[in-house]
């Protein structure tokens, strides 16, 4: 199994990250509060993406990353490998996204004279909390909403990704590093127009439970979110969305094309 992909995919994860995360805490007291945490894991879990996404082409079309403008995999296949990235790297990213944005949308100040201390000291202290707090079971709140929204939404990432690279570039010929930048931004903003329904619903879930359990459910809390704040709640904060996922998937993509070349 190739390594390459994994590890451009981390390297190329992390730029994008560095260049997202303001993005994240945008309505936050600080640009790159809570950073330090998901630089290593978020970095990790996009490495597993790729790695995954990669190697399941590999395993459809028997075609290495080198060769596959020469030999083109179809978009089938494509979405195929894309669907199967995104849900195995739903799994592994659940605990970390929980812990991320519950740091994220932690009001409290930090402690100061007088003051009282945040809920959560850090990421160990916010997972241990949890599990104390939650059960094991805890750690994965939001995970099924997580899944429902990566696995097909993946698919559609790299799909429009090959679709716009393969319209902009002379057969057999590597796409340029304008194609590959706008090609990954104009990817990130569709599967984060199809992802912010799905989003919305993990993101409450993930923060459900801190002071008291107000869904029982994934469903419940579709219906209930509906029934308080109308359809319009499931593209709350889709414009955010898109204004990250333009210049962080370009970066994303430009980094990992050219980290791969250059192993070659």
């Amino acid at each position: 199994m190739p390594v390459e992909e994994f590890v451009a995919g981390w390297i190329s994860g992390a730029l994008g990250l560095v260049l997202g995360h303001p993005f994240d805490t945008v309505k936050l007291l600080g640009f790159f509060k809570g950073m330090s945490f998901p630089i290593a894991s978020i970095a990790l879990v996009n490495s597993v993406l790729f790695g995954v996404y990669s190697n399941s082409l590999l395993a459809l079309t028997a075609t290495a990353h080198r060769e596959r403008r020469a030999q083109p995999p179809s978009y089938t296949h494509v979405f195929i490998a894309g669907c199967t990235g995104g849900f195995l790297q739903a799994y592994f990213l659940a605990p970390f996204d929980l812990i991320k944005v519950r740091l994220q949308n932690q009001t409290e100040p930090r402690a100061q004279l007088g003051g009282s201390s945040p809920q959560y000291r850090g990421p160990m202290h916010c997972a241990a909390s949890i599990f104390q707090k939650e059960g094991p079971r805890g750690l994965f709140r939001g995970a099924w909403a997580l899944t429902l929204r990566d696995t097909p939404t993946v698919g559609i990432y790299f799909v429009t990704y090959e679709v716009l690279c393969r319209q902009c570039t002379p057969e057999r010929q590597n796409p340029s590093s304008a194609t590959v930048l706008v090609a990954g931004g104009f990817a990130g903003i569709t599967s984060w127009v199809a992802a912010t329904p799905l989003d919305v619903i993990k993101s409450r879930m993930q923060m459900d439970g801190l002071k008291r359990r107000a869904y029982q459910g994934m469903l419940d809390c579709m219906v209930s979110s509906v029934q308080q704040e109308g359809l319009g709640v499931f593209f709350r904060g889709v414009t955010i969305n898109s204004a990250r996922a333009f210049p962080v998937n370009a970066v994303t993509f430009l980094s990992y094309e050219y980290l791969l070349r250059w192993w070659g």
